[in-house]
């Protein structure tokens, strides 16, 4: 089945290089200074926690407690048509988290907003999680489970405590998603465009840096 599945993915890529090269870059944007959170505010499920309770700037790195549950979100609200990468690297054994795109109404499931969600759950980077929101991917019958869709490849990651990069690229109603340089996914009919930029606060310590978007035509 996994075979019939990568036969399916790598048909879909030679089908995606085409549209995918009309994307022409504009100019990289640097989400994150190094310095501070400026440019960002926090979204937490209690009320009480204050932004540097959970989120804090450490040599360069943004570093995230994952506790408790929230998430850093950008004070710009219409980010659509874009390549964002970010580097992300595990502390201890992995967890779970993720980066939320196309960001709007707050509250959309617990403390969550509706979103589409690039997973970067250890061992489990670039899968799709919906959040009020809708998408399909290839071959859709077997790697859609409730609002998971699950992503195409093994062994992606880098070993626990090395950095990693998730390339997401969204162009309309689609995204793609690379880790470490390999395309792991590929969304369509995506029911929402435009929205802020999220990165998750889910229960484990986890480090961020170099966030730079790059708008696209």
């Amino acid at each position: 089945m996994m075979m019939q599945w990568r036969m399916m993915w790598a048909v879909a890529v030679l089908l995606t290089a085409p549209l995918m090269a009309q994307a022409q870059p504009r100019g990289e944007i640097s989400l994150f200074n190094g310095k501070d959170l400026s440019g960002w505010t926090h979204v937490s499920a209690d009320p009480n926690t204050k932004m540097e309770d959970v989120w804090s700037v450490v040599d360069g790195t943004i570093v995230c407690t994952g506790k408790p549950a929230g998430y850093l979100r950008t004070k710009k609200e219409d980010f659509g048509n874009y390549r964002l990468t970010v580097d992300w690297r595990w502390k201890g054994n992995g967890g779970n988290n993720g980066v939320l795109v196309h960001a709007t109404e707050p509250g959309a499931l617990g403390v969550w907003p509706k979103s589409i969600e690039v997973q970067l759950a250890h061992e489990n980077a670039g899968d799709f999680w919906v959040i009020g929101t809708e998408l399909d991917v290839p071959n859709e019958d077997q790697r859609k489970q409730g609002r998971r869709h699950l992503n195409l490849t093994d062994g992606s990651e880098k070993p626990l405590g090395e950095w990693n990069t998730m390339e997401i690229t969204c162009r309309g109603d689609e995204i793609l998603v690379k880790v470490n340089d390999e395309l792991v996914n590929h969304a369509t009919a995506v029911s929402q465009t435009q929205g802020a930029i999220c990165l998750q606060s889910e229960g484990t310590e986890i480090q961020f840096r170099n966030i730079k978007l790059t708008p696209l035509n």
